[in-house]
């Protein structure tokens, strides 16, 4: 028979799996002898059962019934008691952490009887009704389906009625009258009553959390962060302990280091006389955890030394939540926590330092995605602004928005291709859409600890906390500051999530310190610990990966910056790029040729034009690998556009005057080569074969330019790759001629020019015939831009827009095929190649040139899949490099980093 239910006595960390993280970490600091409050865990197996039968799986209530019963012989309490009743908590508890996206119930156990016991125990009236109003509000909410505003708009009316801010000012007799008011709420909305049986009240508070695996925002956050959808949520029944008890008592989030910088210490938020969800959503301000000190000595202490317990035995970051009740602590979750990219790179250095950790695992905990992230420019701070505001640096980054005061007005903005700053007094799970959907998040209340921070540093978005001196009026729209000045919904601002700042209007942006230090190869003052920790990270890369990192370059300034990002060569260099600006003209001519001669002028008047650019990149890249593609888009691309062609001609005989006669000729041209789809028609090798001339000119250009660096004195490294190949045929044919037009070149420059030919595998039949073509190939290098496109039938330029976002959205795939690589197909295409082009030839150099090549997880694919080298923007080398790095190690020390 299939066990549904673990004690947290038997568990651990190693079955997240099973017990979910929550679980699982709850048993694991039970098994260290951590004050935890007694409970158990029910699994995501049970989960999974009653979302696929819809009903309770057979034995999972006695199992429950048998763990209440040894929890209530623990307590010496019963559910329920009139005199002092055992209460409990219900919370979901994933595998992978997904904060605030599932459901909790606290104060389980509180009837219209109970209550009054409670209040007699903990001689706290107040303290009971408290309690009872937030049992009666969660459930109603998350069990019974009633609108959460309904119980929110109850509560303001009720301060607003007594003349109070805060909750904690509301009376017990208040509270009391709140209760009647949220019980009477929820009959009219449900038509149904608050049950007063504890053992009800379990059984369906412990199936909501169940369900809320499927909900909405939870579905939302799993495709976010590309977290399966069948792994279901774990429950966690646990016995309450109380922060709202008085001045001393509370809870806190606690780091073991600041999450947004990475600086060592106790760091964290701490709210007195109130429960662990105050202190998340952010209902009032916090003090720092520092003040706990002060205020507590005794438990701040405690605090510290299991915070550093659990910091060594994880050997990482740990986001701790903890409650004091009347001076007692109790440690009620722990997990690896959520960090900044700036934290990750500067707290996986340190570990390392203080040897919890190897290198190889420092370099598994961080992640090219965090790479790119601090590579993002930075807000001018020099220029001349004004301050709006100052609050808590919650989530690191510059962005520039429309205020917007809803998630509703922040996704419909980011449709229209809008950006937004989502401004909120707190956020609630609710705001996850608008969260996604906003360059920013920006709260009127709330600490680095808050739901607002702690989700938007787990998606990388800009986020600035307790900024207190802003009022937020969502009714009317707009926020006022300190000062008076009214912020209207559309007004642009700037937000700085690496100072707290918020500045009027949008503020010029800069290079950031990682990239002004992998432009000058060292760090500026001020900016070392992160700087210093990504030089770190890169090192370790370069020293143990096995891919090599080139760079996609046409120019030779764009050849220079990537080889100063450490590029170790250019793997692909578009020829077509250097026939636009000026050049164009000379294209026409060939185009319009209307003889031999007149095209091979026009060819010759190209060809030393061509040659200094190739001068200029391999003069960059001595010494390294330059691949240059021959000539690939289809020729139409480089004439004007055959609309304002024919706008041109019919508006000057409309007036009674000739049209000019190169508008004429250059409109016959255009529609002589019209293609219903031109990027499966006439182009890459396809051009080479019935352009005479084409090739040669181009080979010429390449062949003179390695002569003249080598006579002086250089170490050029050309390549010559032949794009959209289909068949082998096709490549020897242009590969005669390659070799013919080098030959000529050695004889009359008098050195001897040797470029290795290969060519693009962007094409399914390319990938699936890659053993003949291998016969002629000296390289391979999978071009995944066209073979996603060529593989799916997907025209990019259409379907990113059209239907794009509605795949995403159904889960068709987990992600656009055209940023990360579809394994599936695409994957098993290039699997077949690489095997079959080696086989014919062993030592045949493979690569990729698409966009791929710079994606995190495309790297990994590629470095099992055997691939020599990736090649990608120059802005994306440094994330290559780390990811590469990462690829080798991951076998051998994992990342559990998520």
């Amino acid at each position: 028979m299939v066990r549904y239910v673990y004690d947290f006595t038997e568990g651990g960390r190693d079955m997240a799996g099973l017990l979910g993280g929550k679980g699982s970490n709850l048993a694991e600091m039970t098994r260290l002898g951590l004050p935890v409050p007694p409970g158990f865990t029910l699994t995501t197996e049970a989960c999974r059962a009653f979302l696929d039968t819809g009903g309770e799986p057979e034995g999972l209530w006695a199992e429950v019934s048998a763990h209440l019963s040894a929890l209530e012989a623990s307590a010496g309490r019963s559910l329920g008691q009139p005199d002092d009743p055992l209460l409990l908590s219900v919370r979901s508890g994933a595998k992978f952490s997904m904060p605030g996206m599932m459901e909790t119930i606290l104060d389980i156990g509180l009837n219209d009887d109970s209550v009054l016991g409670l209040a007699k125990v903990s001689g706290n009236e107040r303290f009971a009704w408290d309690s009872y109003r937030r049992l009666v509000q969660m459930f109603g909410c998350t069990v019974m389906g009633v609108d959460s505003s309904r119980f929110e708009q109850s509560l303001a009316l009720l301060k607003d009625e007594r003349g109070v801010r805060d909750d904690v000012q509301l009376t017990a007799a208040d509270l009391a009258r709140l209760v009647e008011t949220y019980k009477n709420l929820i009959r009219v909305e449900t038509g149904d009553h608050f049950p007063q049986s504890p053992a009800e009240q379990v059984r369906r508070a412990v199936l909501a959390v169940f369900r809320s695996w499927n909900g909405e925002r939870a579905r939302l956050y799993r495709r976010r962060e590309h977290i399966a959808d069948d792994l279901g949520t774990a429950v966690n029944v646990q016995r309450m302990v109380f922060g709202n008890l008085g001045d001393d008592s509370g809870s806190g989030v606690a780091f073991t280091r600041d999450p947004a910088t990475g600086r060592p210490g106790p760091y964290g938020d701490y709210l007195p006389d109130a429960q662990g969800e105050d202190v998340v959503a952010g209902v009032r301000n916090t003090v720092p955890l520092a003040d706990l000190e002060r205020l507590d000595a005794t438990s701040y202490d405690r605090l510290c030394a299991h915070l550093r317990t659990l910091e060594r035995h994880y050997r990482d970051l740990c986001d701790i939540e903890f409650t004091i009740e009347r001076g007692t602590l109790w440690m009620l979750q722990t997990r690896v926590g959520k960090r900044t990219a700036d934290a990750a790179f500067v707290i996986a250095a340190e570990l390392a330092d203080e040897g919890l950790i190897g290198p190889d695992e420092a370099l598994a905990r961080v992640s090219g995605e965090g790479l790119a992230r601090l590579m993002f420019p930075a807000f001018d701070t020099s220029a001349s602004t004004t301050v709006l505001a100052r609050g808590v640096p919650a989530s690191p980054g510059a962005a520039v928005g429309a205020v917007v005061f809803d998630s509703a007005e922040a996704v419909r903005r980011a449709a229209a291709g809008e950006k937004a700053v989502l401004v909120r007094q707190e956020t609630t799970p609710d705001d996850l859409p608008g969260m996604i959907a906003a360059q920013a998040v920006l709260t009127g209340r709330g600490g680095k600890t808050s739901h607002a921070a702690v989700v938007a540093r787990g998606m990388g978005k800009v986020c600035v906390c307790g900024a207190e001196e802003l009022t937020v009026d969502v009714e009317a729209r707009c926020f006022t500051t300190a000062d008076g000045t009214v912020v209207e919904e559309g007004t642009v601002v700037s937000v700085d999530g690496s100072t707290g700042a918020v500045y009027a209007g949008p503020v010029p942006l800069v290079d950031s310190a990682v990239i002004r230090f992998l432009e000058a190869g060292r760090s500026e003052d001020g900016t070392r610990g992160v700087v210093e920790a990504v030089a770190r990270a890169l090192a370790r890369a370069d020293t143990v990966r096995r891919l090599e990192v080139r760079a996609n370059a046409d120019t030779p300034r764009d050849a220079a910056r990537a080889r100063r990002f450490g590029a170790q060569g250019v793997g692909l260099c578009r020829t077509e790029h250097m026939f636009l600006g000026e050049r164009r003209k000379l294209v026409e001519q060939m185009i319009l040729a209307g003889t031999g001669t007149e095209r091979d002028r026009a060819l010759a008047d190209l060809l030393p034009l061509q040659r200094q650019d190739f001068v200029g990149i391999l003069e960059a890249m001595d010494g390294l690998p330059v691949t240059i593609r021959l000539l690939d888009p289809p020729l139409h691309e480089f004439l004007p556009d055959p609309t304002r062609l024919a706008v041109r001609i019919a508006t000057a005989r409309a007036r009674g005057e000739q049209p000019d006669p190169h508008d004429v000729e250059l409109l016959g041209a255009v529609n002589r080569m019209h293609e219903e789809n031109p990027m499966l028609g006439l182009r890459g090798v396809r051009l080479g074969l019935v352009v005479p001339g084409l090739v040669a000119m181009q080979v010429r250009a390449i062949g003179e330019a390695v002569a003249e660096r080598l006579l002086a004195g250089g170490a050029p490294k050309a390549e010559i790759m032949v794009p959209l190949v289909g068949d082998v045929r096709e490549l020897h044919l242009v590969r005669e001629e390659v070799r013919g037009v080098l030959a000529d070149v050695s004889r009359a420059s008098g050195v001897r020019v040797d470029c290795p030919v290969g060519t693009m595998i962007e094409l399914p039949r390319a990938a699936l015939t890659a053993g003949r073509i291998a016969a002629e190939a000296e390289f391979f290098s999978f071009g995944t831009n066209d073979l996603t496109q060529t593989t799916w039938g997907f025209s990019r330029d259409d379907v990113e827009a059209e239907f794009f976002p509605a795949y995403l959205d159904k889960g068709v795939f987990p992600a656009s095929p055209f940023e990360t690589l579809d394994r599936e197909g695409v994957g098993r295409l290039v699997g077949i190649a690489v095997a079959e082009g080696r086989a014919t030839r062993p030592d045949l150099t493979i690569g990729v040139c698409g966009e791929h090549g710079g994606d995190p997880g495309s790297v990994h694919f590629f470095h099992t899949a055997g691939l020599d080298y990736v090649s990608c923007s120059p802005f994306r080398v440094p994330v290559a490099r780390l990811e590469a790095g990462r690829a080798a190690v991951e076998r051998t020390e994992g990342d559990d980093s998520r």
